[in-house]
């Protein structure tokens, strides 16, 4: 009886879980579209061919799709080079145009024409121009019997010179990834410009409305989106800024559609998804759901109270820590839905039942049970080690590193130890160099009364949370000279520091042959020294070798899945490589009696409006513009002016910014976030909870346009009414 219980319960967990493999699950590779997802996508609504998305012989939809600044997607929407992309992803550029007296975040900002438009060091703008299955030239020299040290050294030598030999004597790039945990390896060509220009940039109130309160929330009323501007050289190539540089001529441009969207249209999201785990173990899904997440956001809580108290309190405070605080924010809230979201869906009994299921397979073949049969064993004994270190490698990054000073004097360690070692100071007078360099960038946005309170709260967080045995030395000194007040540490520390201040920094580093032993006893460089020392000696090395075997144990399972469990089509997880997600455009029920239509619109913006928040102020002109209901254009056919829509396209990080297209390969919207219940869709994905957030890129047209006043930039696009 037992027995038909537990196989009765499989059925029931593991039908749904088949279940939510389906339906628009997946991160796809544009390159297997035709074999893998054309028939599929056509039966949804597709009327394109694979080739009309992704192609090397002609023209195609993913020659104006780029990675934006290595972490965020962008398009080109004109010949002439503009790309649009999230207010979020050109958030850090904007703010370090910033300023007290010209405070773009507050104020927005529009360039009325190119000469007026920002330039930006460091942003890059990359296409891809093919990619290729590399599998078997990365494979060559590696056998089952090698070990796992010697595996990795072959396939790197193969990785290096495949790269080198794919773009030799070109302008071009080239990297190659793991998929599906090194069992297939992809190479992709890339070119990459330099020269990318902040256009425009709507102000906060309408970029960040709602900010905190409604990330990963649906609905949702942000305007969330910015504008840039790929310049090339005269040959159309990428070349550092220069003032002769003109901008891009694409070799396609996303055609902009005006019509709008209704429920259940068939939509897609091209973009470099950053990082997703779909296969983990059950023992992996514990330790994220129990252990890591709940840790990193109660570390994350304490850090933000500070900030936005600070923030709050002075203007120069919230422009310097803006993009901080926005950044800590993000997955402090994302990690909150994530544990929700994986309890709601029973994941780790999903994913034990599935382990049964492959487990029984395996044993029901003689080499497969060889190969396969005692996989979880080893998983459980490793993750028991694991979670241990684990942790202590989040408390050291979350909360050590967490604190601005100490992050900063990490910086220093080559250089003291270079001068340590005997080495002169013109020797290394180019690091040196850099060093001060860094240092104007580092103190641009740092305030030394945040750091401190921080500094105080997370070295007691880590002290309460972390077993002494485990803990550096210096939290000995603490105890016995301060009593454990964290507070008088760090106004002791902080007040006799160079690495709080500009001046006592660049002052050290013009005699830093004579100082350095001053630089070396520094107490913040003391504090950073004795919890790396610790951290290097007592975790990393245990850590990194156990993630190589649960690495390899993860390569042998999912090679064993792909055989064994045959019922479903795989994708591999995403790693910032070049995807499209499918899906239709559908409201969703988040708990018990609400449920959650699809689009919101400007009326909805207006019934948030809060003017003693920050998060929910209307600008006058946007609200003046509402009064009149001057939409223009850009209105829905019963005169209402959407904003935002979801749908259930699969996406995650690095997906913001992407483009969000119809049927037609037309731009309908951009991708900026998803649903606060539908987060954990970086390990299990669940068709009736998440939903991808889109921003309507009629409200896109009508801010650049009515609100703005910079309706030029819509004669450079293509536009279907």
């Amino acid at each position: 009886m037992m027995i038909k219980k537990i196989i009765s319960a499989y059925f029931i967990l593991n039908f749904s879980f088949f279940i939510s493999l389906k339906a628009d699950e997946g991160m796809w590779l544009p390159l297997l579209l035709k074999q893998l997802n054309e028939s599929d996508m056509k039966k949804n609504g597709l009327k394109l061919s694979a080739e009309d998305i992704y192609s090397i012989n002609k023209t195609c939809l993913k020659d104006a799709i780029v990675q934006f600044n290595g972490g965020c997607t962008a398009e080109v929407i004109s010949d002439k080079g503009l790309i649009l992309t999230n207010h979020h992803c050109g958030y850090s550029q904007i703010q370090a145009h910033s300023s007290v007296e010209n405070d773009l975040l507050t104020n927005g900002f529009w360039a009325m024409n190119q000469k007026e438009e920002l330039s930006n060091e460091g942003v890059t703008a990359m296409f891809i121009i093919r990619m290729e299955d590399v599998t078997l030239k990365i494979l060559t020299g590696v056998s089952d019997t090698m070990s796992d040290v010697n595996r990795d050294k072959k396939i790197n030598e193969n990785i290096t010179v495949l790269q080198k030999e794919a773009v030799v004597g070109t302008h071009y790039g080239a990297f190659i990834r793991p998929f599906f945990y090194g069992n297939e390896y992809y190479m992709f060509i890339t070119e990459t410009f330099k020269d990318v220009r902040l256009v425009g940039a709507p102000p906060s109130s309408i970029g960040k409305f709602g900010s905190d309160t409604d990330n990963w929330m649906w609905p949702q009323h942000k305007g969330d989106f910015s504008l840039f501007r790929i310049y090339a050289d005269k040959n159309n190539e990428p070349a550092n800024y220069s003032p002769d540089n003109v901008p891009y001529k694409p070799k396609y441009h996303l055609t902009v559609n005006m019509k709008g969207v209704k429920k259940d249209d068939f939509t897609m999201v091209y973009g470099f998804p950053g990082r997703t785990s779909e296969y983990l173990t059950s023992y992996a899904v514990d330790m994220i759901m129990n252990e890591s997440d709940p840790a990193k956001v109660k570390i994350r809580d304490a850090r933000l109270a500070i900030m936005d108290a600070d923030m709050k309190s002075s203007d120069l405070v919230r422009i310097q820590y803006s993009a901080k605080y926005a950044s800590l924010a993000n997955y402090y809230k994302k990690w909150q839905g994530e544990i929700n979201g994986l309890k709601k869906l029973k994941a780790i009994d999903k994913k034990r039942l599935f382990e049964q299921d492959f487990i029984s397979k395996a044993k029901s073949d003689t080499l497969a049970n060889a190969q396969y049969g005692k996989l979880f064993n080893e998983f459980e004994k490793k993750y028991k080690q694991y979670s241990v270190l684990n942790k202590q490698r989040d408390y050291f990054m979350e909360s050590i590193l967490g604190i601005e000073a100490v992050g900063y004097a990490f910086s220093f360690t080559d250089v003291i130890d270079a001068l340590t070692n005997g080495k002169k100071q013109e020797d290394i007078q180019k690091d040196i160099d850099k060093l001060k360099v860094a240092a104007k960038v580092f103190f641009k946005n740092y305030n030394v009364s945040t750091d401190q309170k921080e500094c105080a709260t997370l070295l007691k967080i880590y002290s309460t949370d972390i077993v002494k045995s485990m803990q550096a030395s210096v939290f000995i000194d603490i105890e016995k000279v301060f009593k454990n007040d964290f507070k008088k540490y760090a106004d002791s520390v902080y007040s006799k520091s160079i690495f709080v201040s500009e001046n006592r920094i660049i002052e050290s580093l013009d005699n830093i042959g004579e100082n350095y032993l001053k630089i070396k006893n520094d107490p913040i460089f003391q504090l950073m020294q004795s919890c790396y020392s610790k951290f290097a000696k007592d975790v990393r090395p245990q850590y990194n070798a156990l993630d190589d075997e649960i690495a390899r144990l993860n390569r042998i399972y999912m090679k064993g899945m792909r055989e064994l469990i045959t019922t479903k089509k795989y994708y591999p997880d995403a790693n910032s490589t070049l995807r499209l997600t499918y899906g239709k455009v559908n409201g969703y029920h988040p708990r018990d009696g609400v449920f959650y239509d699809y689009y919101t619109t400007l009326d909805g913006l207006m019934e948030k409006e809060n003017p003693l928040s920050d998060e929910f102020i209307v600008s006058p002109k946007l609200k003046e513009l509402y009064l009149k209901k001057d939409y223009g254009p850009y209105a829905d056919k019963n005169g209402e002016l959407r904003i935002a829509f979801c749908a259930s396209n699969h996406t995650t990080g690095g997906n913001s910014g992407s483009p969000v297209l119809n049927a037609k390969g037309e731009l309908i919207g951009t991708n900026f976030d998803r649903d606060w219940e539908g987060t954990m869709s970086d390990i299990m994905y669940d068709p009736n909870q998440v939903r991808n957030i889109v921003l309507d890129v009629r409200y896109t047209l009508f801010v650049i346009d009515k609100y703005a006043g910079a309706g030029y930039l819509l004669n450079e696009m293509t536009l279907v009414k």
